[in-house]
């Protein structure tokens, strides 16, 4: 199968990202939210990376040009989807949520569309309920800032067809990144599973009074040669979505994950990172 139109669901940080990396390379791309704010957001971000990117000779005017001609953002999800033949889910990290989108989805795209979601810790088959040819499903997990990071996590359930892991490797390359393939699910997949530990330490030093959050970071920087420490980390990828990913374990678990009451705290305050000015650093 050929992918030559991508339609990304969710025009976040995230999101847009990937539907920019996606243009950059060649693919048209559609962009679609559900909050009008959000897709403003999306339309006014665009038009200011690429003339940042103008202004900076890293692309001609005809570059940027012929990418505007294949980058939109649109109101409804049947205009966004209905011609794609690769749709990535980027929303919020609630499961209700995610389900009900790929339900729809499933009623307007082609059979052989695959069907992807970003999500850092639900792996697909959750959803495999919800879409007919639950083969052309699995997980596509981008790293934060996707139109930097060159990892891209490809996860294979059960349920997914060896031949769309084949081609969304292949998709990966053609945008520039690097992927890997993991042929059995796992929460957390590659990377998260590695950083889990390290997070759960670093909570797990500060919840006890061992150290600060700020000594923490210094450590994994200048000793372990980490380009940013575990808290700095949570910031630049959400506070608030570190929160609901525990907020959904508690839910399913009736378990705390380690870290949940410092998360929540920051979680209630407005603090959710870089994005909002504060997280657990003030960046105001």
């Amino acid at each position: 199968m050929e992918i030559r139109n991508v339609c990304v669901v969710g025009c976040g940080l995230m999101g847009r990202q990937i539907g920019m990396n996606a243009a950059v390379c060649g693919y048209t791309v559609k962009l679609q939210d559900s909050f009008e704010k959000a897709r403003e957001n999306a339309i006014t971000w665009a038009e200011e990376y690429l003339a940042g990117r103008l202004a900076k000779g890293r692309m001609t005017e005809e570059q940027v040009a012929d990418i505007k001609s294949r980058f939109a953002v649109c109101e409804s999800l049947e205009e966004a989807a209905k011609d794609a033949d690769l749709v990535i889910e980027a929303i919020i990290e609630v499961e209700d949520a995610k389900a009900e989108l790929f339900k729809k989805l499933s009623t307007i795209v082609r059979e052989d569309t695959i069907l992807t979601t970003n999500s850092s810790f639900m792996v697909s088959s959750t959803f495999a309920h919800c879409v007919s040819n639950p083969g052309r499903l699995a997980n596509m997990h981008y790293f934060n800032p996707a139109l930097v990071m060159k990892l891209v996590e490809i996860v294979q359930g059960d349920h997914t067809s060896p031949e769309t892991g084949a081609v969304l490797m292949e998709y990966c390359r053609n945008t520039g990144k690097t992927p890997v393939l993991m042929k059995k699910e796992l929460e957390g997949f590659v990377a998260d599973t590695i950083v889990k530990a390290i997070v759960e330490a670093a909570f797990f030093l500060v919840e006890k009074g061992y150290c600060t959050v700020e000594d923490v970071d210094i450590a994994c920087q200048n000793g372990l040669g980490h380009k940013m420490g575990p808290f700095k980390t949570m910031d630049l990828t959400g506070v608030d979505l570190a929160y609901t990913i525990r907020e959904e374990h508690l839910k399913k678990t009736g378990e705390k994950m380690i870290g949940y009451d410092l998360l929540k705290t920051l979680y209630d305050q407005g603090r959710y990172g870089m994005k909002s000015g504060k997280g657990f650093y003030d960046y105001e």
